[in-house]
């Protein structure tokens, strides 16, 4: 393929040529730990990973990960042994889990902001046979000791805590030499290596399967879109147990000789010094990110820095134009994809507001359609023969992508979750053809005339708020453990300014419902990105003829408290408390006043 320097595709043409080979280089015996030890001894004391206390060169991280599988051998640990790790963002969170992937474990990256039952759930879902928790997140554990099994070995990693032995120095003992296939074989692709979690449309956390492979593929397919290179720095204030923050920003720089800049959480006020001070020169965001950073104050270094290229999802098109510019950011990566997905887009070409498009020279690589659905059961709506619909362009419909033969598309087998039953539930069958099999995304798009497609929504019960899915069946539970509530629906409403969308719950409360009790509740019971912004107080909730509550509707009336009779509250984040909303308050709102 040649590619003219004067044509204006070449960028994005360049872009996937570069990812087509780096991902055609995948041998049958590698995986992601195996060549990031085959690089240790070319890059050296060259910096791989630091935060503000440490830093790990690419000959230290190999070191350590290989300490850290010997002492998996010494504890007995056996391929498909599942080992969990709680912790926060950290150099030793990579090491960790490339180290126990190395041995055939697979690691489940539990979230750091899950509590109680929540957190309970994750564990037990991944049936792990030891945990790793950092010390200062012990406390989130001893609530649920009772509820965990009794078998299950807790090593803690950075503190001294009563008679728990401490991993990080257990490991110490060990070489930190290459592992020969005499101690231990080599996992192959096709093994599982990591669970990550992911809220699907309905439940609980799901616990997806991701193999050396994906692992392998994701680092070396993002390494060459963003054309990493030893020069490159990324900086990386994402959550290490997400693939995005845990996979994607960190392989596709290692895999290529570059280095990251690893920080626990994002700080509006530390953002612009940390990015010029460290010289980095990527920024792997989340669109609501970019959001704070447009809609802040000034800051007299923000266009002082040396970035090239910042890569992510979620950048909504309104926004889009107002980073670039502001901020003097050369180019912009926007992609769509998902932990468990079986496809991806990217947008290279920097068409502001689409998520990506499909080049034609790999429409046959990768099908993907979008079918009509019911807005109310979010089911596909099928014709008379019971096929789907495919949308006309611009018209939205849920994302599909077929599941071909893997052995011509490796790439498209999607490797489904720990429940089998939640596996079989996103996979649609008789889509365009009799007997074929398509991934359900969940997801809303429309696709233009061009072939760029558009996020236009979550499907079902699942919405997204600060970058996260939010799992409206979790909510609803903590919600009705509440004393006094008789009834509860969650739903997703959307706020000027914001991404995504926020969550409000409409109760039907008894005499002795308490708000404050409620937000006491749901501090304890859920992360800060899953609770409820509104709550609007019913006398019943609305059904349909079959019993269902008529979520759509109250979605649509949102929290404007002109619009019915019952009173609706927002969270004052300053007195941690629900007031009532009035109209000059609901005005605020609207007129994008109130940080959220």
């Amino acid at each position: 393929m040649v590619i003219r320097e004067d044509d204006p595709m070449g960028p994005s043409l360049q872009a996937w040529t570069r990812a087509l080979k780096h991902t055609a280089s995948i041998g049958r015996d590698q995986t992601l730990t195996k060549l990031i030890g085959d690089l240790a001894p070319r890059f050296g004391t060259a910096p791989a990973l630091q935060d503000e206390e440490n830093h790990l060169s690419y000959a230290a991280l190999a070191a350590r990960s290989n300490r850290y599988a010997r002492w998996a051998l010494r504890e007995g640990v056996s391929a498909g042994d599942v080992i969990g790790l709680l912790m926060p963002n950290c150099p030793d969170y990579v090491a960790i889990w490339l180290g126990l992937t190395r041995v055939g474990a697979v690691v489940s990256l539990l979230n750091t902001q899950l509590t109680g039952p929540s957190l309970a759930h994750a564990i037990k879902t991944a049936a792990p046979r030891h945990l790793i928790v950092a010390g200062e997140l012990v406390p989130a554990l001893h609530e649920l000791r009772s509820d965990l099994p009794a078998a299950l070995q807790c090593w803690i990693h950075g503190a001294e805590i009563d008679d728990a032995p401490r991993i990080d120095i257990a490991i110490q003992t060990g070489a930190g030499d290459p592992l020969s296939l005499d101690e231990c074989p080599m996992p192959s692709l096709r093994d599982r290596a990591l669970l990550i979690y992911t809220s699907g449309t309905t439940g609980l956390p799901k616990a997806a399967h991701v193999s050396h492979r994906r692992l392998l593929q994701w680092s070396l397919w993002f390494g060459g879109m963003m054309n990493t290179g030893p020069e490159d720095r990324m900086y990386n204030c994402l959550p290490m147990y997400h693939s995005v923050g845990g996979v994607v920003a960190i392989g596709a720089m290692l895999v290529n000789g570059g280095s990251v800049v690893i920080r626990r959480r994002f700080s509006l006020r530390r953002f612009w010094d940390d990015i010029i001070d460290s010289d980095c020169t990527l920024f792997q965001y989340i669109g609501e990110l970019c959001r704070y950073l447009t809609t802040s104050p000034a800051h007299p270094r923000e266009r002082d820095h040396h970035l090239r290229l910042c890569c992510g999802n979620g950048l909504r098109e309104d926004v889009w134009e107002r980073f670039k510019e502001r901020f003097a950011i050369p180019r912009i990566l926007e992609f769509y994809a998902a932990t468990e997905a079986n496809f991806s887009l990217y947008n290279c070409e920097g068409k502001a507001g689409a998520i990506g498009r499909i080049p034609p020279f790999l429409a046959h690589r990768l099908r993907i359609t979008l079918v009509k659905t019911d807005p109310v059961s979010g089911e596909p709506v099928r014709r008379e023969d019971g096929l789907c619909i495919p949308c006309a362009p611009d018209e939205p419909g849920e994302a599909l992508s077929e599941i071909q033969d893997e052995r011509s598309n490796p790439g498209s087998r999607f490797e489904g979750y720990t429940d089998s039953s939640a596996t079989e539930r996103k996979i649609l069958r008789d889509v365009l053809a009799r007997e074929d099999a398509w991934y359900r995304s969940g997801d809303l798009m429309r696709r233009d005339r061009a072939g760029y497609f558009y996020f236009v929504d979550r499907l079902g019960a699942t919405f997204r708020w600060k970058g996260e899915n939010v799992s409206t069946a979790e909510v609803v539970a903590a919600i009705s453990d509440c004393p006094g509530v008789i009834d509860a629906i969650v739903y997703g409403v959307q706020i000027p300014g914001a991404d995504g969308r926020a969550g409000m719950a409409a109760i039907v409360a008894g005499a002795d419902f308490d708000l404050g009790q409620l937000c006491s509740r749901l501090a304890e019971r859920l992360p800060e990105y899953a609770r409820p912004l509104f709550v609007r107080i019913l006398e019943h909730i609305e059904t349909t003829g079959t019993f269902k509550p008529k979520v759509h509707e109250y979605a649509e009336t949102g929290f404007d408290p002109e619009a019915t009779d019952d009173p609706i509250f927002v969270f004052d984040r300053e007195r941690e408390a629900f007031v009532r909303l009035d109209a000059g308050g609901f005005g605020r709102i609207r007129a994008g006043e109130k940080r959220w």
